[in-house]
């Protein structure tokens, strides 16, 4: 029960103090909401073109969103020495850093409301399998964030994490399939999009909102999980040589 107690006091104070700062309002809301408007803006209203763009805008958005929010609250613990109080509290590493991400998952999940939002007043959605569509939500805010906490670990300015952020984030928009397939593109390039567990989340919304993936959605799933394991042991494992040791 202590460690739910502390789990959750620490989430607490994370939006408390971290997740309306400036980096977090511009990159974590304001770009998310400003890309999904201009991409559906720009469909006029289709049908058709709106459910295809869904996916993708949704992934940005998560992606923004979570990364953002780690980029922010790591970096400034790490910067105020908070972070070593925090690990003289009676609870396991593990838990404490499953603590200082689940609010930056929670956070990349709700950007989603923003797309799906929009694209509600513009079509019907009923015929999306929201039981695939949740669960890939969350994969991807939690690779996300796993990827944010990966890219924080290593700077020691907020701006470092955004700046070190956008080399990844801003090729995964056109390497995962977000808004035109992957056999579209060039032969070089497509191995790398199978390296990017964006790819996976974007193959399952694709699958969710119009039937449009092209892999197995079990694949998908058990692979982003991977994705979240491997991710966060790493960055477990960095934080234990770079900060502890």
């Amino acid at each position: 029960m202590s460690s739910w107690i502390a789990f959750w006091n620490i989430v607490r104070k994370d939006i408390k103090a971290y997740y309306l700062k400036p980096p977090n309002i511009t990159w974590g809301l304001i770009f998310p909401l400003a890309w999904t408007a201009m991409f559906f803006i720009r469909t006029g209203g289709e049908v058709e073109d709106v459910l295809y763009l869904l996916p993708g805008v949704t992934a940005v958005s998560i992606l923004f969103g979570a990364t953002s929010m780690l980029a922010v609250t790591v970096t400034f613990e790490k910067k105020n020495r908070s972070f070593e109080r925090l690990l003289l509290a009676p609870v396991s590493f593990q838990t404490l850093m499953l603590a200082k991400t689940s609010g930056a998952i929670l956070f990349g999940a709700l950007n989603v409301l923003a797309p799906v939002m929009i694209a509600l007043f513009l079509t019907d959605l009923s015929a999306v399998a929201w039981h695939v569509f949740v669960p890939a939500v969350f994969l991807i805010a939690a690779t996300s964030t796993f990827f944010g906490l990966f890219i924080a670990v290593a700077v020691n300015e907020v701006f470092e994490a955004q700046t070190y952020s956008n080399f990844f984030r801003f090729p995964m928009i056109f390497l995962c399939g977000l808004f035109f397939p992957i056999e579209q593109i060039p032969p070089l390039l497509r191995p790398f999009s199978y390296l990017l567990p964006l790819t996976y989340g974007a193959d399952m919304l694709h699958g969710a909102v119009h039937g449009g993936n092209t892999l197995s959605l079990t694949v998908s799933f058990i692979v982003l999980c991977a994705f979240c394991t491997a991710l966060f042991l790493v960055s477990l494992w960095n934080i234990r040589r770079k900060w502890i040791m």
